[in-house]
């Protein structure tokens, strides 16, 4: 971490004239690659860098080696997890890189990064990021571009808003290295392709929902076991659908623009199991969701699943451009703990305490960190943050009016009945309401 640090402060003010102390830095970053596949050509591109000579290759070079050391502390990471959870994990496979009919976007895309890195974020200006919308615009049509059109465009925006970069009195320094050294890979032909590796055959049982919800967009991904119809043993699985939204739609109110996509969401919130037949799923155990592939089936209680499916699933592999620590997110259960609610709500199970992300909890569903900082029995995922491990609930066990009950963050996916759920609902309906009217009206237009 240290050499990525290093590497993170030489990026500040560029590396178009670099001074003995960058130099310094990327020594460094080159230094934590010795005796690696990628010692050379990370020796070479930084001292091409360190004299303000670099090229786009070395650019490259330089955010691989950086994405690799991130890499090595996420496969740590993992392997203290595992320990702990005593699941196995499958092994990855590297992308096949191959050129193909989009790589003149790709370098231009390239060439705009290469040029934020000469210049730094000390040096951004709006006609330095500017440079990023027309490459943008050229990708968003190939859905195989989409994803890193839309990193690019994120990035362009967040740079955008703080311009000029001289007057900044603080840079995310690590997080626009992290945008910067993924996109820049992402440029690579191939790089971003996720290939399916065979079909998944069996039932599937939800254990939670982790929802991602930004101004313009939404995403929820549904953790779960997955049981083979051939009897082979469990795995942990993942099913995610993305949409697009207003900003005004917020709460549990996102749920409508998702359910169209995925059955699986109701089967959430109606406490159901889903068997799914032919649904085509990835090495790193995510399904290609198609509702054709699957049905509701049984009733399944998620605890349940937690204590007995749980255990006994093995994880997959992750992707090579995924192994950072930000990308840890394992699902784990826990019972018998004490908890401790002070300035924040905390775990202590077996001696060991753990920190518990009640930030994280989403406003669309009922779950709360009163409910948590109550509950005898938790499944969440478990994450690195700042240093340390943290547990971000999906669903607690509780008591309610002398009642055990199971409260979920996704609890509202496939509907409500909740006062406060159905009132969001109506809010979204309404705002999305106005804005078909407004679009019906610009196109009459």
């Amino acid at each position: 971490m240290a050499a990525v640090d290093a590497f993170d402060r030489a990026l500040v003010d560029g590396l178009l004239r670099p001074r003995p102390a960058q130099a310094a830095d990327l020594t460094e970053l080159a230094d934590a690659l010795a005796g690696t596949p990628l010692a050379s050509g990370v020796a070479e591109a930084a001292e091409k860098a360190a004299a303000g000579a670099a090229g786009e290759d070395h650019y490259v070079a330089l955010a691989a080696a950086r994405t690799a050391l991130l890499g090595s502390v996420h496969d740590a990471l993992m392997d203290r997890v595992d320990e702990w959870t005593g699941r196995s994990r499958g092994e990855g496979a590297a992308p096949a890189l191959a050129e193909r009919p989009s790589a003149n976007v790709l370098a231009a895309a390239r060439s705009w990064l290469s040029d934020l890195a000469r210049a730094g974020w000390r040096g951004i200006d709006h006609e330095l990021v500017s440079g990023a919308a027309p490459v943008v615009s050229a990708m968003l049509p190939d859905p195989a571009l989409r994803r890193l059109a839309t990193l690019l465009d994120g990035f362009a925006a967040e740079l955008a808003a703080c311009c000029p970069g001289a007057t900044l009195k603080r840079i995310p320094e690590r997080r626009w290295a992290d945008l910067w050294s993924r996109a820049i890979l992402l440029t690579l032909p191939g790089a971003a392709d996720v290939p399916v590796a065979g079909t998944a055959t069996g039932r599937l049982l939800p254990l939670g929902v982790d929802l991602h919800e930004h101004g313009t967009a939404a995403r929820a991904q549904v953790h779960a076991v997955f049981e083979p119809a051939d009897g082979t043993a469990p795995r942990l699985v993942r099913a995610a659908v993305s949409v697009p939204k207003p900003d005004t739609v917020v709460g549990a109110g996102v749920w409508q623009l998702m359910r169209p996509h995925m059955a699986l969401l109701s089967a959430v919130g109606e406490g159901r199991s889903m068997d799914i037949a032919d649904m085509p799923i990835t090495d790193e155990g995510d399904l290609v969701w198609h509702d054709e592939h699957a049905r509701l089936g049984e009733p399944a209680e998620v605890f349940a699943t937690a204590r007995v499916a749980l255990p006994t699933a093995h994880a997959a592999a992750t992707a090579p451009l995924d192994r950072h620590p930000t990308a840890v997110a394992v699902p784990v259960f826990l019972e018998g703990y004490t908890v401790r609610n002070e300035d924040a709500v905390e775990f202590t199970a077996a001696g060991c305490p753990l920190a518990v992300d009640t930030d994280r909890i989403p406003s669309a569903g009922p779950l709360t960190a009163d409910a948590v900082a109550s509950s005898s029995a938790c499944i969440g995922l478990l994450r690195w943050d700042a240093g340390a491990f943290v547990l971000q609930p999906l669903a607690v066990e509780t008591t309610v009016r002398k009642k055990a009950v199971a409260i979920q963050a996704g609890a509202w996916a496939g509907g409500t009945t909740d006062k406060a759920g159905l009132k969001a609902e109506k809010a979204a309906t309404d705002a999305a309401a106005v804005l078909r009217e407004r679009a019906g009206r610009l196109l009459r237009k």
